[in-house]
């Protein structure tokens, strides 16, 4: 499939769309692009109309040069597409995304796939405290390389693994994304604005179904963001993945399908 171009306020979204049917939109995680859904999309796209942006400043989609929210571009998205509601499953950072904007436009999404989403406010781990101080030291020095390493040290091997040759061959699919968006943080950073102003005061209102999951051998802070997420929304179904690490897509591509398929059949 192509890439298309989508024009968003300000700027563009590079997308593919594949398959027929009723739409679901993949929201790529903050250290990784469209792409990391490869896996996924050919047994969703028999069922589903699959939407796979890159975020601004991610993949192919430039950064931003003027204040915005991934929302935002999401639902402009969805409108140049002719998509008037959609569901939504999304990876890490990603799951913010998709969060917020089931929070802002609630008319707009029929159901969420949250694969080892964060939330604002969450108490972090020294482990995960210890790696944003090492990745900001590298990002000051210019060390964009180290900054590289660390962030696949964390999201691809994880804190309780070994490096083998399955993960490290995923580390090399994903170090040009990873790339690319550490070169962008920064400045979409700058230009970056929330959708919701309290995400985590908002959530018990999202009456929607959700499926919230995270992966055994991943941080156990987001063993900790999935119970509280089933807790406080109110239609949530908690999945764990027993050996399966941070990037729930790219590591079980076949596991993550199945589930897509079920929540979104249900």
């Amino acid at each position: 499939m192509a890439v298309e171009r989508i024009d968003v306020p300000g700027g563009h979204l590079a997308a593919e769309i594949d398959g027929d049917g009723p739409p679901v939109v993949l929201v790529h995680a903050g250290v990784a692009d469209r792409r990391m859904w490869d896996g996924v999309v050919p047994a969703l796209a028999r069922r589903h109309r699959v939407i796979r942006p890159d975020l601004r400043g991610f993949g192919e989609s430039l950064p931003a040069s003027a204040p915005f929210s991934h929302p935002g571009d999401l639902v402009a998205l969805m409108d140049a597409l002719g998509v008037e509601r959609a569901a939504f499953a999304a990876s890490s950072y990603g799951g913010r995304v998709a969060l917020d904007l089931a929070a802002a436009h609630p008319g707009r999404v029929v159901s969420l796939a949250l694969l080892a989403a964060p939330l604002p406010g969450h108490d972090w781990s020294a482990a995960m405290r210890e790696y944003d101080a090492e990745e900001e030291a590298a990002l000051d020095a210019g060390d964009l390389d180290k900054a590289v390493d660390l962030n696949l040290d964390m999201w691809v091997r994880g804190p309780s693994r070994e490096w083998d040759g399955p993960l490290r061959a995923h580390a090399e699919r994903l170090r040009r994304a990873v790339r690319v968006s550490l070169e962008n943080q920064r400045r979409s950073g700058e230009y970056e604005r929330g959708a919701v102003p309290d995400l985590v005061a908002a959530l018990p209102a999202l009456d929607l179904p959700v499926l919230v999951a995270a992966g055994t051998r991943d941080l156990p802070d987001f063993a900790d963001l999935a119970a509280r997420l089933a807790a406080t929304l109110p239609r949530a179904e908690r999945v764990s993945l027993p050996g399966v690490g941070h990037l729930i897509p790219v590591e079980d591509p076949a596991r993550t399908a199945e589930l897509l398929l079920r929540h979104l059949s249900a």
